[in-house]
């Protein structure tokens, strides 16, 4: 597939250019400082780009058959700017000129309801503490999705539990609009294995999906 990666710099974004490009797939990752990416291979295409212009970002999302983000904020003070929902206003904007419609976001397992099953920990304490502490982070998300669900693309959003850096093991629990049953962790590299997967799977389009262990 002809795929582009937005955040390709972070933590999920690295991790999906270098599964992507050991799949064989060719792979345009949108970044603003080349030198902070460290993945190499054939088949990569590095494209400069600040996120504020779409006409800007059209070569690089035009003709693909997704684009996958990671883009989210890398503080609370961020995310109480809204970063995620802002730097996702202009990538919208361009998918919807040059045509490209599938897109999948990462966002977090706290927008999604709790399983009627959920364990008490995580209903009573886990998810309301985490809540709390991180509220910006929540809201600036719960807005990015809100515009990414109005747009013309076919989109998914991915919402892992707090995030581990391990390698990745391609095994982990998936649930459709709620959360996994006592699914608190999930590593980086795995949320980028489960959006690889769901590229070309219609069961995930317009849905929010819960990954974890």
């Amino acid at each position: 597939m002809e795929l582009t990666v937005l955040g390709a710099t972070g933590g999920i974004g690295q991790e999906i250019v270098r599964q992507a490009l050991a799949a064989g797939h060719r792979v345009t990752a949108v970044v603003r400082d080349p030198a902070r990416l460290t993945v190499t291979g054939e088949g990569l295409q590095v494209f400069t780009a600040g996120l504020g212009d779409p006409r800007a970002l059209g070569p690089a999302v035009a003709g693909r058959d997704a684009v996958l983000s990671g883009l989210g904020a890398r503080s609370v003070k961020d995310a109480r700017a809204g970063i995620a929902a802002n730097l996702t206003r202009p990538v919208l904007k361009a998918l919807d000129a040059e045509g490209t419609r599938r897109f999948l976001a990462v966002s977090a397992g706290p927008l999604a309801p709790e399983p009627k099953n959920q364990t008490f920990v995580h209903r009573r304490l886990l998810t309301p503490l985490v809540s709390t502490l991180l509220r910006p982070v929540y809201t600036d998300l719960a807005q990015m999705e809100a515009e990414i669900r109005l747009s013309a693309t076919d989109w998914t959003l991915v919402r892992p539990p707090r995030l581990l850096d391990r390698p990745v093991t391609g095994t982990y629990r998936m649930a459709r609009n709620e959360n996994l049953r006592g699914g608190g962790t999930i590593g980086r590299a795995d949320v980028a294995h489960a959006m690889l997967a769901m590229v070309d799977d219609p069961t995930t389009v317009k849905q929010g999906v819960s990954v974890a262990y």
